[in-house]
């Protein structure tokens, strides 16, 4: 059984449907499937059609149940400006999957208990923790899985802590690590393997440039997807509060 982990997605479906060309048995998704890109739509639909599990993400929450995302203040900005291109293209009935979504997701593989979480187990929306292998350790001390699965940073790794494993897939669609190409995870035999694999950047690009977003916020947005870098954007970013993101 080979399961792809994904996270992150933000409405590239051309980021997506690269990562789900890669032979596959089962999909997990780690949550953020919506905000920022130009398809949130399409991406709603895939992951409906294709994950065995999924869990939420603070975007999808955002979307689903009409409150602001938590979004870092250099981002708040850009979630407002973007929040049009989602109020288009989903329905009802995709806000009702994005509210419904759970919280935490258990499933076994190959004799092996894995846990999906969008951020951490303590607060599985909003807290931010990256690669820090002491605190990745005192949170996985209660744990009672094999595997934590963690999205929410935008930043692959994976570390080993004792005879637990965390593993953050990275972001597929809209990755920080300076790595613009699309980031996953592969599950095989309960082995978890950290993967890249390129997709057509300037498509994603090209088609948020010509949605309904501000210059300043598309082209913020454009050298991030372009470069994988936080910093190549920063001269762009308006960091204005962000609104409730749920309804038109």
């Amino acid at each position: 059984m080979r399961a792809l982990v994904v996270s992150d997605i933000h409405g590239n479906a051309a980021a997506l449907r690269a990562v789900l060309g890669v032979p596959h048995d089962l999909v997990l998704c780690l949550g953020d499937i919506v905000g920022y890109g130009p398809y949130p739509g399409a991406c709603v639909e895939i992951i409906r059609e294709q994950a065995t599990l999924c869990v939420q993400g603070n975007h999808d929450r955002a979307f689903g149940a009409g409150v602001p995302p938590g979004a870092s203040a250099r981002f708040q900005g850009l979630a407002a400006a973007t929040t049009p291109i989602a109020n288009a293209q989903l329905s009802d009935e995709d806000r009702r999957y994005l509210r419904e979504l759970p919280r935490w997701g258990f499933i076994r593989l190959a004799g092996r208990q894995f846990m999906a979480v969008h951020a951490t187990p303590r607060d599985p929306l909003y807290e931010y923790l990256g690669p820090d292998r002491d605190a990745w350790i005192e949170r996985a001390r209660t744990m009672s899985t094999d595997v934590l699965l963690v999205g929410h940073t935008h930043l692959q790794f994976r570390i080993d802590a004792g005879d637990r494993v965390i593993v953050n897939p990275g972001s597929l669609g809209q990755p920080k690590d300076g790595d613009p190409r699309a980031a996953y995870a592969v599950i095989d035999d309960g082995n978890v393997t950290l993967h890249r694999i390129a997709y057509d950047v300037e498509a994603t690009v090209q088609a948020l440039l010509a949605s309904p977003v501000p210059a300043a916020a598309g082209t913020a947005l454009a050298a991030l997807l372009r470069t994988g870098r936080v910093a190549a954007m920063d001269a762009h970013v308006d960091t204005a509060p962000v609104p409730a993101v749920g309804a038109p």
